[in-house]
């Protein structure tokens, strides 16, 4: 039996298109997320890979094509995306945390605005979350006084916070100086090997080498080559790949 078959569909991308004005950013992607699937997309800058991730939650609007999550459309009329996107956390290069706010509050935020938690509720799952990345000790400490790589395992708590089922990272380490880039891969190791589903645009080779099911190369709007670790890397078709790979690695 077709193992791909009997698997859960979190995201399915299909014929995305998307514009600004005459410049072509997106162009007849399609992909299907399984549950449980860890997938890296890599390419070189401005082909495309951010704005297909953040067209996942709408954070961009396309074009045309269509998105589902859990089986929804999310621009189907009458659908709250707002909603939707309470299963999605999505991780920014820039960690957009709260500068007035202790990190404690910075996790809290959403889930007591939104009412899905109380005050309580919220803080106990907060300290959970910092003690999973590694930060529990930070809980009344202000942003300003962490690393970058601080910063970002702060703003995985804060997106784990809400009980997403998905995780988006838009190029997570690209804004951290090498030495904090680890600490952060490791926490997305973690979650990976927790069974979160992840889509991961990244430029860390050995990352999507070593935690990815699928890695996929986009260039100009469209994925040119897809495949487990292994084959991608050792053995790649596309004549962009393996150019863009005898730079890289």
């Amino acid at each position: 039996m077709d193992t791909e078959a009997c698997r859960n569909v979190k995201i399915r991308v299909q014929h995305l298109c998307k514009s600004y004005e005459k410049l072509e950013v997106l162009r007849d992607v399609s992909l299907d997320v399984f549950e449980g699937e860890v997938v890296c997309i890599i390419g070189p800058s401005g082909g495309g890979k951010s704005t297909f991730l953040r067209c996942i939650n709408r954070l961009e609007e396309y074009n045309s094509g269509t998105v589902y999550v859990d089986g929804q459309n999310i621009s189907a009329k009458g659908v709250n995306i707002n909603t939707i996107r309470r299963n999605i956390g999505m991780v920014f290069q820039h960690f957009n945390l709260f500068n007035n706010m202790n990190v404690l509050n910075n996790l809290m935020l959403a889930p007591v605005d939104l009412k899905i938690y109380s005050k309580e509720e919220a803080k106990a799952l907060a300290m959970k979350m910092l003690d999973r990345v590694g930060l529990a000790d930070k809980s009344n400490v202000y942003p300003d006084q962490l690393s970058g790589g601080q910063k970002q395992r702060v703003a995985i708590a804060r997106a784990l916070c809400m009980r997403p089922q998905i995780m988006l990272f838009d190029e997570p380490t690209s804004a951290l100086d090498p030495e904090m880039v680890g600490e952060v891969l490791e926490v997305m190791r973690e979650l990976a090997a927790d069974g979160m589903t992840m889509v991961v645009v990244t430029h860390e080779m050995h990352f999507a080498r070593e935690a990815a099911d699928r890695v996929l190369f986009m260039d100009d709007g469209q994925f040119l080559e897809a495949g487990d670790p292994d084959s991608f890397f050792g053995h790649p078709k596309n004549s962009r790949l393996q150019d863009f790979l005898k730079k890289v690695l």
